[in-house]
């Protein structure tokens, strides 16, 4: 029975807080798998600046006013923006804000999450330039027509780069609306591989 296997992860929760930390951006231009430093953390300078707080409200409300902040690129961290039919994930290094994200509904929190104001025009220029590498990524897995694969596959994207306890605290809707897919495939795809029982018709 379905019920007494082990489950890839644990259920998700639909809200889970994860507070705003306060650390500086290091060079932008570094993807994740590029960068040596991912995972350490440097003191805040005295310039810059960052949302700083223990609720996803004053965030969204941020994204609503226009305001402009880009994604902490040595840090694991990210953000699932909820669009009104869909969902974007912005990864390190990525800009949100501004015009493209005014119509966000939502937002949930992946990793310790860090933003930080860009301090120039051509900062805002290549976060905008990474956001939108992060969308073409989940693009590509939109692409497969097997919804059970697309599951799968942003699954495994997001193991890449975060631990199973972050992971955890995602709920299915959220991997859903990323790649178009029903919330109970992502239940279904997040269990042990090999425990899942396809049956084809005849």
């Amino acid at each position: 029975m379905d019920s007494e296997k082990q489950p890839r992860y644990p259920i998700a929760s639909p809200e889970v807080p994860c507070p705003v930390t306060s650390t500086r951006v290091i060079n932008l231009g570094e993807s994740l798998a590029q960068s040596p430093m991912l995972g350490r953390t440097e003191t805040l300078s005295s310039t810059a600046s960052v949302v700083d707080g223990d609720s996803t409200a004053e965030i969204l409300q941020c994204l609503h006013a226009g305001q402009v902040w880009m994604v902490n690129s040595k840090q694991r961290n990210g953000l699932i923006l909820y669009k009104p039919f869909h969902a974007e994930f912005a990864g390190p290094g990525s800009a949100i804000g501004g015009d493209v994200d005014r119509d966000c509904q939502r937002i949930i929190p992946v990793g310790k999450l860090s933003l930080v104001s860009p301090n120039s025009h051509k900062e805002r220029q290549d976060a905008y330039l990474i956001r939108r590498q992060w969308v073409k990524l989940i693009q590509q897995m939109t692409d497969k027509s097997v919804p059970m694969q697309r599951a799968q596959l942003i699954l495994n994207q997001f193991e890449t780069y975060f631990d199973q306890e972050t992971i955890a605290r995602i709920p299915d809707e959220a991997f859903a609306l990323l790649v178009g897919v029903l919330p109970y495939t992502i239940r279904m795809a997040r269990r042990t591989p090999g425990q899942l029982t396809v049956k084809v018709r005849g």
